[in-house]
């Protein structure tokens, strides 16, 4: 599921200076609990089941069921058999949705007061609902506060209206890059996500930094308070210990997870972490990974950052999935794994991603043998900001304007198209023959098929097609003697491509704008 890269004598040579002890990686924190023995937790109404339908014969759906939400950013389900959503708003408002009634006009919840909203990215960003919430009544906020911006995490208090701050970091000189994802894991702690500090290129080198809260997912016991702290840090915490390091890190090297989210089944967290300009990321760790690196501002993505800051002697886990800005996106939206029971033999152990400007959907799924299958399956609304579940993980999501609520659901339509691959490859080179097939019963005139290349190959001639790549992205066009790609015929394409290291066939496939079955 993780793997490492850059260690040894050679990047020690070529790194940085640390700013900060690092912890030993020897042994990391114990596992996770399974999501079941979460403290307090009730026994999840949901389906463990993985489904093993091609991603690329899923298509996803959105359909919108109410309207009139300011510039909404989060959601969340209260486990208390009410049926309902709350929705944050950033200017400080919590509003109620119920599929029977709608959306509320009268805000649950008003923090406006508090919170400093100034800026694209400033607001009230996150919400997380404890597991004993129908009995406490109490739900936890991330917002930035006035008068400086400070991120903020504080508990509000339903049944008596009263807001109480836990932490805060200061984040004054640039408004965006606030992070302000809240969940909690399966082990009944708190985890907060916090952007770099904002501005461009980590300007204070937050992410590889230990001092400092930015650039981190931090991790909580907020069920107790310890001495002065109305919290406690659990002692299993990686950095509890770690000269000048804040004890409640869980994970660093991170830009602005804007959303993150634990898979109910086995515990394992993902993170969309928003990228520089190059490549928007998914991360994946298995439960108890804490103390993980996850590389920025060293890396974005896959591909060391030109200026970026790289301490000595660290390993640095790669991201999953990666995608350039010349899909179309700008930011990663991340979702969840879908548990839920109404699509379960569907998309069952899927995790479902978006981006704000290409609302393009991502389905990724580990293949079992230490990768992930991936495909683009759908389209979300414009400017979708955040994937939310029901207490039975049905998906809805919330779009930033014009502001409406939408329901998931998903279907199973098969491809018209399918790539089979031929790849040769030797020492830095590599050529791939692609032969297409048109598996509808129309004709293709015209077509235009786009793929992404591994990271670190460059074409150097092609075949058959009019080729063009832009960072990693591919698109070969037609060529005027196989423009028509009859019901059941084919064409043959290829490429040559010099390599870094990795020769592999592209993944996936688009075929003017539909995804194709990948073959051999």
């Amino acid at each position: 599921m993780l793997r490492r890269r850059w260690t040894g004598p050679l990047l020690l040579a070529t790194l940085l200076t640390v700013l900060a002890p690092l912890p030993s990686q020897a042994a990391g924190p114990p596992p996770a609990e399974a999501p079941a023995a979460a403290a307090g937790a009730t026994a999840p109404r949901t389906s463990a089941a993985t489904s093993t339908v091609p991603l690329p014969s899923l298509s996803a759906t959105a359909t919108q069921v109410a309207s009139g939400l300011r510039r909404p950013t989060a959601l969340a389900a209260p486990d208390d058999g009410t049926g309902r959503l709350f929705i944050t708003e950033k200017s400080g408002t919590v509003r109620v949705y119920h599929p029977d009634t709608g959306l509320a006009r009268t805000p649950l919840i008003d923090i406006t007061s508090a919170v400093d909203e100034t800026g694209n990215e400033r607001g009230l960003l996150g919400m997380a609902l404890p597991p004993d919430f129908a009995e406490s009544q109490d739900l936890y906020l991330a917002y930035t506060a006035l008068p400086d911006g400070a991120v903020t995490l504080a508990r509000y208090r339903l049944d008596a209206s009263r807001l109480e701050v836990l932490l805060s970091q200061e984040h004054a000189e640039y408004s965006n890059h606030n992070g302000g994802q809240l969940a909690f894991g399966p082990d009944g702690k708190l985890y907060w996500s916090i952007g770099d500090g904002g501005g461009s290129g980590d300007p204070f080198r937050a992410g590889q930094r230990l001092d400092t809260l930015l650039g981190k997912i931090v991790r909580i016991d907020v069920g107790r308070a310890c001495g002065t702290l109305p919290y406690c840090v659990p002692g299993d915490n990686p950095f509890v210990g770690t000269a000048n390091a804040r004890p409640e890190i869980w994970l660093y090297g991170l830009r602005n997870p804007w959303r993150f989210s634990f898979d109910r089944a086995d515990g394992s967290l993902w993170i969309g972490d928003v990228g520089q300009g190059h490549w928007e990321e998914v991360d994946h760790l298995a439960p108890g990974q804490g103390g993980a690196n996850l590389g920025w501002s060293c890396y974005e993505g896959l591909e060391k950052f030109d200026g970026g800051h790289c301490p000595p002697g660290e390993e640095y886990t790669e991201p999953v999935f990666t995608y350039s800005p010349y899909t179309g996106g700008c930011s990663v939206i991340g979702g969840h794994v879908y548990r839920g029971r109404k699509y379960a033999d569907l998309v069952g152990g899927t995790y479902i991603a978006t981006d704000y400007c290409s609302s393009t959907v991502w389905a990724l799924r580990p293949d079992g043998r230490g990768g992930y299958e991936e495909a683009e399956i759908g389209q979300m609304p414009t400017q979708v900001t955040s994937i939310g579940t029901t207490a039975d993980g049905e998906f809805y999501v919330v779009n930033d304007l014009p502001g409406g609520l939408h329901r998931v659901s998903f279907t199973r339509e098969e491809p018209t198209c399918r790539v089979d691959r031929t790849v040769r490859s030797w020492g830095t080179g590599t050529t791939v023959d692609l032969t297409v097939t048109n598996t509808g019963d129309t004709p293709v005139n015209g077509w235009a098929l786009r793929f992404p290349l591994a990271f670190g190959q460059k074409v150097v001639s092609d075949w058959n097609t009019d080729l063009t790549q832009l960072s990693n992205v591919i698109t070969a066009a037609d060529a005027e003697h196989n423009a028509t790609i009859p019901p059941g015929g084919s064409v043959t394409l290829g490429y040559l491509a010099d390599h870094t290291g990795d020769a592999s066939a592209p993944p996936r496939f688009t075929l003017n704008g539909d995804a194709c079955a990948v073959g051999r």
